[in-house]
């Protein structure tokens, strides 16, 4: 599987961050709904994944400095 480039995740996950707050402040609307869209879709077939979720833990954990160590059991609690 081919693998995008780190500062091209990095570039996907900062647009998306921004899209979602976006969406959490209420002002978005249909064109800011489908650029989310897109963005998601472009995240899961980047690291080859089917959800967003998915696609962002994968994307964070290609960018530099990220933790090598699974810390999905620190999250909890």
């Amino acid at each position: 599987m081919l693998l995008a480039h780190p500062a091209v995740l990095d570039d996907l996950v900062k647009r998306y961050t921004a899209l979602e707050l976006a969406l959490v402040a209420g002002d978005a609307g249909p064109d800011t709904r489908q650029k989310m869209a897109d963005v998601a879709y472009t995240l899961c077939v980047s690291t080859g994944t089917r959800d967003i979720d998915a696609a962002l833990i994968a994307a964070r954990h290609r960018l530099p400095g990220a933790r090598v160590e699974d810390d999905s059991a620190a999250a909890v609690g």
